[in-house]
């Protein structure tokens, strides 16, 4: 009985602890990664601004931890038209489901962000998301609002948790894996999560970037 209670009592204050050392972490390694790629996103800058017109950063609506929207960052890997050239290209979705709109050859997408697509190195703005508290360095793909409307009882489970930058099934196949195995995979995080299985998640991430499994 004793054992039993002693258990449980460090059980609760494993997860009593875990948000506040997942916090302080996310704010450190953002912060820090920021100041380390501000040299970087200057090369960048250039790099999207001599390829097409438009501004280098791009927001979109997201939809984040309780159905809560905010706006999320990324480096522009698109024509400035995209939004408007997206509703012709439905036909082609190649996703699973439809839930989610995905083409390996996306007209839409420049040659410079075909490259910082695959190599995730558009998302690293989100840096800033997680710095805001916007979202958490490991946890599920914030969804657009589009698809947010379209989910079932089941796939809200995924806005229970602060989105994050990448997830379980960002280091097992991307875009290649369907949106209902997203979704499951997604609840196993938040069912398992604690800081050595963001851990093990985040290192996980950098050989799947590396090797650009499942990127569109």
């Amino acid at each position: 009985m004793l054992a039993a209670s002693y258990t449980g009592w460090l059980r609760d204050a494993r997860e009593g602890l875990y948000p506040i050392v997942k916090r302080v972490t996310d704010v450190a390694i953002s912060a820090l990664g920021l100041l380390l790629l501000a040299p970087f996103y200057v090369l960048l800058a250039l790099l999207v601004k001599a390829e097409s017109r438009g501004h280098v950063f791009f927001s979109q609506t997201r939809i984040g931890r309780r159905g809560r929207s905010f706006r999320c960052w990324k480096i522009r890997s698109m024509y400035i038209d995209a939004e408007e050239r997206k509703l012709a290209l439905q036909a082609h979705n190649e996703m699973v489901g439809g839930t989610i709109f995905k083409m390996k050859r996306d007209p839409r997408i420049t040659r410079v962000g075909r490259f910082i697509r695959k190599a995730s190195i558009d998302e690293l703005p989100q840096l800033w998301n997680v710095l805001l508290g916007d979202m958490s360095l490991v946890g599920p793909r914030p969804p657009v609002p589009a698809e947010v409307v379209l989910y079932s009882s089941r796939h809200r489970q995924r806005l229970s948790v602060k989105p994050g930058i990448t997830c379980i099934w960002q280091v097992s196949g991307r875009s290649d894996i369907p949106f209902e195995a997203q979704v499951e995979l997604d609840i196993r995080y938040i069912e398992k999560r604690s800081f050595i299985y963001d851990l093990r998640l985040l290192l996980a991430t950098v050989p799947a970037v590396l090797f650009a499994r499942g990127a569109y």
